[in-house]
């Protein structure tokens, strides 16, 4: 079972929401010491889900585990923005 769980919302099979969720796998891969489980929502095929988590904006991305739940919204291009915000004890592979 994955250590860590992400949950990614994105609006609609676009371009950019393709080039997010990549770059998003690129990351996580190249930082990954653990496991970890990302999940992507699209929220025009599931709008109850955006609404039951109050996602007001897309891509945001939501840590759901280990717990406390945190939230980075917008540009997901920048792993030195994204992990540190999300507070995710990552280690370098081969550490």
């Amino acid at each position: 079972m994955p250590e860590i769980k992400f949950r990614l919302y994105i609006s609609g099979k676009t371009g950019r929401s393709e080039r997010t969720i990549a770059n998003l796998r690129r990351i996580l891969d190249e930082m990954a010491g653990a496991e970890y489980e990302l999940a992507v929502c699209d929220v025009l095929v599931d709008p109850q889900a955006a609404e039951n988590e109050k996602i007001l904006a897309t891509p945001t991305l939501v840590l759901t585990s280990p717990p406390p739940a945190r939230r980075f919204v917008g540009d997901l291009f920048d792993a030195a923005k994204i992990l540190p915000y999300l507070d995710v004890s990552f280690r370098a592979k081969g550490e």
